[in-house]
Parts: structure tokens; C-alpha cells; sequence
């Protein structure tokens, strides 16, 4: 009877490290950081697809995936549609966001309606405060200055709209014709393309030069700067010829 009620009690010993290990490996990749990216109708499509890509990608190697991306609508409404037409569901609202470790900020073509949204600006300055890495493509710069993220911080906004950041938040350093731009826990990027510059930038920060450096090839970011004649190239021969049929 002894070595039964032993071999039993070896047995349930077994059985419970064995859940406790597969616990262990079910948490060991959870995720522990969360970047939020705010969507919101009329959002310039490629201020949030490269950020998306960009943390997306990164989130699926192992050292990265403590990180959770997260789209952020800024208001209770779930369903957003891009300036371009795409219709994204973000996975939470303002409402239920909580906090994140950084967040991004894009921009549409009238940012009027998104500036005047108090809780938006709020829910920025709240970040700020708590010291998160910001972020903004593009106009989303207005927003970080609404919020005063940008005081006495160096940022820069889309190529042409510098004078306007600098002529409505006077305490920001607005810099000209440069592409991206870090100043402390702050990256503002001229949006668009460059938005993927922009999302590089601040996984460099978030991760290191190198595995920023992993995420670009292997989107295939990193042949636009090896190449960029070929690329203009191409692209002036296409316009060449669309012209010529013309």
C-alpha cells in the first residue's frame, strides 16, 4: 500500500510540472510592452501601413515579441476609413485603450476635427507625461504640438509644412527638409513613405541599430537606399514612356 500511495504521489508530482512548464512556455512570449498607433477617419494610409509593418514584422522575432501593436481609434467608433479608402477595425478605442509604451500619430488632410478632439489631445499628453516614446507622421506633428509634446523639442512635419508648425507652436525647434528627426523620446517623421524611416527610427530605439537594421531588409526597405538611382531610374523611364504613348 506504502509504494502505491508513493508511485501515486510521484505521479501527481509529474502531472503538476507539466502544467507548470507548459504555463512557463504559454507566458514566455506574452507580450509585456504595447505600441499604440491611433487611427482615425480620413488618416493618410501609409502613416499607419508602415508602422504597422514595420512593428508587425518585428513583433514575430523572438527578440521583439514582448511587444504588442495595437490600433487605437480615437473616439468610441471601432471602424475607421483611411483618406485612400481603406477600412481598418481597430482593436480598441480610446475609451479602453489604457496605456502604451510608445505611441505613433498620423495625419489627414484636415486635421481640424482631430485637433479640437479633447480627449484625443488628452489621451496624448497623458503618454507624454508618463514618459512613453511619441511618435508623429506627417501633420500628426499638429497633434503632438496641441498636446505640447513638441515644447522646446526639436520636430519636424511634412516637406512644406515646417513654417506652419513653427508659426502655430512657436516653443517647438521645427527643423527643415529633413526626413526624420529625434529629439530625446521624440521622433517626428515628414510622413508618407518616409513614414517607414520613421517606424525604423523608433524600433532602433525601441530594440537596437542591428535588428532595425534585420526588419528593414527583410521588408525590403533597405534596397531604396542602396539603390536609389536605380529606383529613380525606373521610375523616369516608366514616366518617359507613359508620356511618349501619349
Amino acid at each position: 500500500m506504502k509504494s502505491r500511495a508513493f508511485l501515486l504521489n510521484k505521479l501527481v508530482v509529474k502531472i503538476s510540472l507539466i502544467f507548470l512548464a507548459a504555463s512557463l512556455i504559454g507566458t514566455s512570449h506574452a507580450a509585456t510592452s504595447r505600441i499604440g498607433i491611433v487611427v482615425f477617419d480620413g488618416f493618410l494610409t501609409s502613416d499607419v501601413t508602415a508602422a504597422v509593418e514595420v512593428f508587425g514584422a518585428a513583433s514575430k522575432r523572438a527578440w521583439f515579441s514582448s511587444y504588442e501593436v495595437v490600433l487605437v481609434s480615437s473616439t468610441s467608433q471601432r471602424e475607421i476609413e483611411s483618406e485612400e479608402g481603406l477600412n481598418v477595425l481597430a482593436d480598441v478605442s480610446i475609451d479602453s485603450a489604457g496605456m502604451f509604451d510608445a505611441l505613433v500619430v498620423p495625419s489627414s488632410y484636415d486635421m481640424q476635427p482631430h485637433i479640437k478632439n479633447a480627449q484625443l489631445i488628452d489621451f496624448i499628453e497623458k503618454h507624454h507625461l508618463a514618459g512613453a516614446w511619441m511618435a508623429s507622421n506627417c501633420s500628426g506633428a499638429m497633434l503632438l504640438g496641441e498636446a505640447g509634446v513638441l515644447d522646446n523639442k526639436s520636430a519636424t512635419t511634412w516637406a512644406g509644412g515646417e513654417s506652419e508648425l513653427a508659426r502655430k507652436f512657436k516653443k517647438a525647434k521645427v527643423v527643415f527638409d529633413q526626413n526624420v528627426v529625434i529629439d530625446h523620446k521624440l521622433i517626428t517623421s515628414n510622413g508618407g513613405p518616409v513614414s517607414y524611416e520613421g517606424a525604423l527610427a523608433l524600433l532602433t530605439q525601441l530594440s537596437s541599430k542591428d535588428y532595425a537594421q534585420e526588419i528593414s531588409d527583410a521588408i525590403q526597405f533597405s534596397r531604396l537606399k542602396k539603390k536609389p538611382n536605380s529606383v529613380l531610374s525606373s521610375y523616369a523611364l516608366t514616366l518617359r514612356l507613359a508620356l511618349w504613348d501619349h
